[in-house]
């Protein structure tokens, strides 16, 4: 238990180490012009991250990195509910320390740049800062919160979708150790097609653990409303719970018995 623990840990480390890490790089354009932050750049770099974490760690907890997995496997894979608590505490570690390599690695720019939020989704996230009000053009809006919940809800049945059809034997199952490659291009397609309205969370732990850090290095208006709680936190537990269940009706239930 212990050692899976620390796969949790280390895993989803590694994953805010790089996504955070890729928001912050592009955000911040160190080396680049403002126009550099780029949507495309910002989804690979997520995708290559849930790669690396995926791969390092899957051996040893399966790399749930992300609370709305855990409590779908919970649900309806068998996964014991008495790690479910242990694995979502040991992903918000993870997390919150993923933002604290970020912070070492760009503080620089963070602090001359005033600690915008590169943590965390949602109001006030270099996303919505340099897109709506920056060289692509006019502002052009935003959108509600309701909104939010319904990407989130449906980008985390996603992500469900591709973690449980990487591994089904009876279905097209990923061969050659590809899994974790599949599940990042999951995540990619995601982000690609689905992450604008709320800036694709569809991880609990990714968003909370970093937002937490962030408020305490000083990033404004983190908790400000409730929409950290709804969108980035609830809603993907919402829907890791339709995927896997939605999973089940739609495709197990109609794959081949032998």
């Amino acid at each position: 238990m212990m050692g899976e623990l620390i796969g949790e840990v280390f895993g989803t480390f590694i994953l805010i180490l790089l996504g955070d890490g890729v928001v912050a790089n592009v955000g911040l354009a160190p080396r680049l012009a403002a126009p550099a932050y780029n949507w495309n750049t910002i989804t690979w770099g997520w995708a290559m991250a849930v790669m690396v974490a995926v791969y390092v760690t899957g051996g040893v907890s399966g790399a749930h990195i992300n609370p709305a997995v855990t409590i779908a496997l919970a649900l309806k894979r068998g996964f014991p509910w008495g790690k479910v608590g242990p694995y979502i505490v040991a992903q918000m570690i993870g997390a919150f320390l993923g933002a604290l390599g970020v912070f070492l690695v760009y503080m620089d720019g963070l602090v001359k740049a005033g600690m915008p939020n590169v943590w965390c989704t949602g109001p006030g996230s270099v996303f919505g800062q340099a897109f709506w009000g920056g060289a692509g053009g006019a502002a052009a809006g935003g959108y509600s919160l309701g909104i939010a919940v319904i990407a989130e809800i449906l980008g985390t049945a996603v992500l469900l979708w591709g973690v449980l059809a990487s591994g089904d034997a009876k279905n097209m199952a990923v061969g050659a150790n590809l899994g974790g490659l599949f599940v990042a291009l999951t995540v990619l397609a995601v982000g690609l097609c689905l992450g604008g309205p709320s800036g694709y969370s569809i991880n609990p732990a990714r968003d909370l653990g970093p937002r937490i850090f962030g408020l305490i290095v000083g990033t404004k208006g983190l908790f400000d409303g409730l929409y950290w709680l709804i969108a980035p936190v609830i809603a993907p537990v919402i829907g890791g719970a339709l995927g896997v269940y939605t999973y089940d009706w739609f495709v197990t239930a109609n794959l081949p018995k032998s």
